[in-house]
């Protein structure tokens, strides 16, 4: 219920900024850029497969287009491409010291509503947002590491299907929540952002005779990005 909640206020968010600029003091300030962040990986398997977080890069262009200021909130959408790591790493309690994860490469390309609060879009200072919408990805590739004295056979109630099995569904698609701070100088826009993901999709097949029920990512992630404005 609390996801088809978040669903309905994202697309709600995204439909709403049109009739906002109808209303609200017109802006047309277009910033584009590159960003840099981190994010913490898990996957949400059934059967269940117990985790820590795995660490991986993120790396992409942005741009962000303000239409309008609606009272004291500042409204826009921004677009992104990124190039990020996402995948699992097991946490294995059976005394033998093995240790796995995987790392897998996406292409992921948002698109959310921004809602700012704080100084307007061309001045500078210092004000805060919250990004949401969705996101799509693409599959590039996969890696698995394991240790040396690797042996799969004794995990909890059995669960080892998971090893070796390639990706079969390569396109992937969610809903990415954030929210920030963004400092405004005379140098372009800098913003600090800590971000969440959880995926719709499943990276391998989900049905009665498939191995998996449920194999989604979800991540949470700490994105820094400078904008520099082409049309204010």
């Amino acid at each position: 219920m609390k996801m088809k909640k978040l669903i309905v206020s994202s697309l709600a968010c995204l439909l709403t900024l049109p009739m906002m600029a109808q209303l609200g003091e017109e802006r047309h300030n277009l910033a584009v850029g590159v960003n840099l962040g981190m994010n913490m990986a898990q996957v949400e398997f059934t059967p269940l497969i117990k985790q820590k977080s795995l660490n991986g890069m993120g790396f992409g262009m942005t741009a962000r287009y303000i239409s309008e200021k609606y009272f004291n909130m500042i409204c826009g959408i921004q677009a992104e491409i990124n190039y990020t790591q996402r995948g699992w790493k097991e946490n294995i309690e059976d005394g033998t010291g093995n240790t796995y994860s995987r790392i897998m490469n996406y292409v992921e390309v948002p698109l959310l509503a921004h809602l700012a609060f704080g100084k307007d879009a061309l001045d500078k200072g210092v004000k805060f947002f919250v990004n949401m919408g969705p996101q799509v990805a693409f599959f590039l590739n996969e890696k698995e590491k394991m240790s040396e004295n690797w042996d799969p056979s004794n995990r909890p109630n059995g669960v080892n299907q998971q090893y070796g099995k390639l990706v079969e569904n390569k396109f992937d698609y969610g809903l990415l929540g954030g929210i920030g701070m963004e400092l405004s100088t005379g140098v372009g826009h800098f913003l600090l952002e800590g971000r969440y993901f959880y995926g719709l999709a499943d990276f391998w097949g989900s049905s009665k005779k498939d191995d998996f029920g449920r194999s989604g990512h979800s991540y949470m992630g700490v994105k820094l990005t400078y904008l520099f404005d082409i049309i204010k």
